[in-house]
């Protein structure tokens, strides 16, 4: 089926205002997507019908809110294709996700003189946790290269898996250049070698379909606020033998089993990763964000958001003096770019006035941007409620940021 996008952008109330007496054109879906109106409608509803914390009452409202709260499990795990809701983590978000894996994967498994190797195109989500556990734990953090297309270097990357290699940690989808790495071909060639592989999917998840089973990455991490549902609610999914290999990341709560004086024993998976009150507003957003899209078809998703990206590139290419960052064919649906020697906050804010949200600076990605030897970028990202007509808009902005600062 074809989207029908003037229907969905209906779905989204932020996109009927103006600002600055302009209508607003929304390009930031990379740092957070906005939320249809079906997303807002659950939240209300478990407010106002289910509100009442989980698994520890026998009361009807606690017994219906765990029944929804471990339906989004459900969900979750079919949207992703894994094998068990054992091996669904609900989180806060990538942050906490990766965050989690570096510190329990480092307790357990990391010893002075292992490796673990990464790219130049983290975000710093993905590149500081490790770098500090490999600090902590007198380890050495490898970073592969990109070439002059933003593409991940694999010769260099194969050439850095040894004997002390102990992980793999990448994004699947740079948050910067927007390049779709080949995380198949990485997790098997890390296989080979017995390496687990840690993918970032923050910006992965929300434009492509994504079946963890066929991937076979040992870790899978994404966040609700980028793929239509709330902020703070995100997801670690593991291969449950891993899951079950590492300790606790936090404790109280959910999982603890049994508390002695002297001893503790812990929950089953998944509780084992969820310790404290969870945010049951957040999971029962993403459960109908996960619906939503859904319905709507990933791959009618990626398909149109492709077409975007194709149009934009087309339109912005032409521009005097503009540079793009990141061009290879394996792309996702962002445009990261500068205009001659304009600074990207100064562009960013002639943008704005024109009531468009565009995202300037170093992405959270600074060793990205220091390899790129620039001070950040204008980032331009798309989602499947944009338009042509906003990205004609967008041109038209960009050759006003050229004229006003020539």
């Amino acid at each position: 089926m074809s989207l029908d996008i003037q229907k969905i952008r209906e779905d989204f109330p932020i996109l009927k205002q103006q600002i600055y007496k302009r209508p607003l054109i929304y390009f930031d879906n990379a740092a957070s997507t906005q939320k249809p109106r079906q997303v807002i409608d659950a939240i209300r509803y478990y407010y106002e019908s289910d509100n009442c914390n989980i698994h520890r009452g026998v009361h009807y409202l606690s017994v219906k809110a765990t029944e929804a709260y471990e339906e989004a499990r459900r969900e979750i795990r079919h949207f992703i294709n894994a094998k068990s809701t054992h091996e669904i983590i609900f989180t806060k978000g990538t942050t906490e996700s990766l965050n989690l894996v570096a510190s329990s994967f480092g307790k357990k498994f990391i010893r002075p003189g292992d490796e673990v190797i990464t790219t130049i195109m983290e975000h710093h989500s993905n590149f500081v946790p490790w770098q500090q556990m490999c600090l902590e734990r007198e380890a050495r953090l490898r970073v592969a290269g990109i070439d002059d297309q933003g593409r991940l270097n694999m010769e260099e990357l194969e050439g850095m898996i040894n004997e002390k290699t102990r992980m793999i940690a990448l994004t699947h989808v740079s948050n910067v250049l927007g390049t779709i790495n080949p995380v198949s071909e990485i997790i098997a060639l890390a296989h080979r070698h017995d390496i687990p592989v840690l993918i970032d999917g923050a910006q992965g998840i929300s434009h492509l379909p994504i079946d963890v089973q066929e991937l076979d990455c040992d870790f899978y991490c994404f966040s609700g606020h980028k793929m239509y549902a709330p902020m703070g609610i995100g997801v670690l999914y593991g291969k449950e033998r891993w899951l079950e290999a590492l300790p606790p990341y936090q404790m109280g709560g959910e999982m603890i089993r049994e508390v002695f004086v002297d001893r503790t024993t812990f929950n089953d998976l998944p509780f084992k990763f969820e310790a404290g009150t969870p945010n049951v507003e957040g999971v029962a957003g993403l459960r109908s964000a996960v619906k939503y899209l859904q319905e709507l078809g990933m791959g009618e998703i990626a398909a149109y958001e492709n077409s975007l990206l194709h149009y934009a590139t087309a339109k912005l290419a032409p521009v005097k003096d503009i540079r793009i960052y990141g061009t290879s064919s394996q792309k996702a649906s962002l445009i990261s770019f500068l205009i001659g020697n304009i600074h990207p906050y100064d562009a960013g804010m002639v943008i704005d006035k024109m009531g468009i949200a565009v995202r300037t600076g170093h992405h959270c990605a600074q060793p990205l941007i220091d390899y790129l030897k620039i001070a950040g970028t204008i980032r331009t990202s798309f989602a499947f409620y944009n338009t042509i007509e906003e990205i004609d808009a967008l041109v038209k902005a960009v050759y006003r940021v050229r004229e006003m600062f020539s």
